[in-house]
C-alpha cells in the first residue's frame, strides 16, 4: 500500500488524506495513521473513494462500535446507515442547517461521524465545521474560570419533538424519513468544558442546535455566556467550509467540533450515507 499522505486545509481544522484505498480492508498501521491524523486535524476527507455499504461499515468499525442514531430511520437492510438526502424539487428546509454536535443530547454522544457521498450537486451543499479547542482557547480567562464546572442542558426537543423543526409542521415533501417523538424533550447535562479522552485537550461542548440553557445560572446569564462562547466557536477564522465531490468520505471528531449543512443547490439532488462511531 502506498504511504498515506495528509494535506492540511490551511483552515482552523481539516485535512485531505490520499494514498489509501477504503474499498478494501486496512491493516493496523494504516488505521493508526488515519486515527492520528483525525485527532490532529479533527476533520478528514478522503477523495475518490467508491464504497459499498459493506465498505462503509467496515471502515466505521475500525474506530469503534456503531453509535445509536435516534429519530431518523436507517436504510431498511442496514440499521447503522442513514441516508442524508434531498430531492431535486424538494421544498422542505435543508436538513441540519444549524450549528450542532451530533446527538449531544445523548448520555454518551458519538465520538465520530462518517459521511460518504453518492450524489453531489454542481453548486452549493458545503458543510461548515468549527474547532472547539480553538474556541475554548480564544475565551477570556475570566470566562474560562466562570464556565469551569458548569453544565449545559442538552435536548433534542427543538428539532425532533412533534412540535419541533422536523415534527408535525415539517415540509411534507422531505425525502428523509424522520421520526419525531415526545422523548426528544428529555434533557441531559454535559460539562461545558470537556477534556478530550484521547488528546487531553480542553474543548467547548456546547452548540446552539441542542443546548437549551446552563444549569444553575439565571436565564439571562446563560444566554450571555452561550452567546460569548458561540461567537468564539463560529468566528470566521475558526470555520472550515468543506466542498464535496462524489465518492468522497469525510469523518470528523464529534467531541471537539461543531458542524452545519448549507443549501444553495435547489433543483439538484444530493445523497450521502452516514454512520456514527459510539463514544467511549
Amino acid at each position: 500500500m502506498a504511504r498515506i499522505h495528509v494535506r492540511p486545509t490551511g483552515a482552523a481544522l481539516g485535512a485531505e488524506v490520499t494514498g489509501v484505498d477504503l474499498s478494501g480492508p486496512l491493516d493496523a498501521g494504516a488505521v493508526a495513521e488515519i486515527r492520528s491524523a483525525w485527532l490532529d486535524h479533527l476533520v478528514l476527507s478522503f477523495p475518490d473513494q467508491p464504497m459499498t455499504h459493506d465498505d462503509l461499515e467496515r471502515f466505521t468499525r475500525y474506530f469503534g462500535e456503531f453509535g445509536e442514531d435516534p429519530f431518523i430511520a436507517p436504510l431498511p437492510d442496514r440499521p447503522h446507515i442513514i441516508e442524508v438526502k434531498r430531492g431535486a424539487d424538494e421544498r422542505a428546509s435543508v436538513f441540519a442547517a444549524a450549528w450542532h454536535s451530533d446527538w449531544s443530547f445523548q448520555d454518551t454522544p458519538p465520538a465520530a461521524t462518517i459521511l460518504h457521498s453518492k450524489i453531489i450537486p454542481p453548486v452549493g451543499g458545503d458543510t461548515l465545521f468549527c474547532n472547539q479547542y480553538a474556541a475554548y482557547d480564544a475565551l477570556k480567562d475570566e470566562t474560562k474560570a466562570r464556565i469551569e464546572g458548569l453544565q449545559a442542558v442538552h435536548s433534542a426537543g427543538l428539532a425532533y419533538a412533534p412540535d419541533g423543526v422536523y415534527g408535525e409542521n415539517d415540509g411534507p415533501d422531505r425525502s428523509m424519513t424522520i421520526r419525531p417523538d415526545q422523548r426528544a424533550h428529555a434533557t441531559r447535562l454535559h460539562p461545558i468544558v470537556k477534556t478530550h479522552p484521547e488528546t487531553g485537550r480542553k474543548a467547548l461542548f456546547v452548540n446552539p442546535g441542542y443546548v437549551r440553557t446552563i444549569e444553575g445560572v439565571s436565564d439571562e446569564e446563560a444566554f450571555l455566556l452561550l452567546m460569548e462562547m458561540y461567537e468564539a466557536c463560529h468566528a470566521d477564522a475558526n470555520v472550515y467550509a468543506h466542498k464535496w465531490a462524489p465518492d468522497m468520505l469525510v469523518m470528523w471528531d464529534n467531541r471537539c467540533t461543531q458542524h452545519m449543512a448549507t443549501g444553495g443547490y435547489d433543483g439538484h439532488e444530493r445523497l450521502l450515507h452516514r454512520t456514527t462511531v459510539a463514544g467511549p
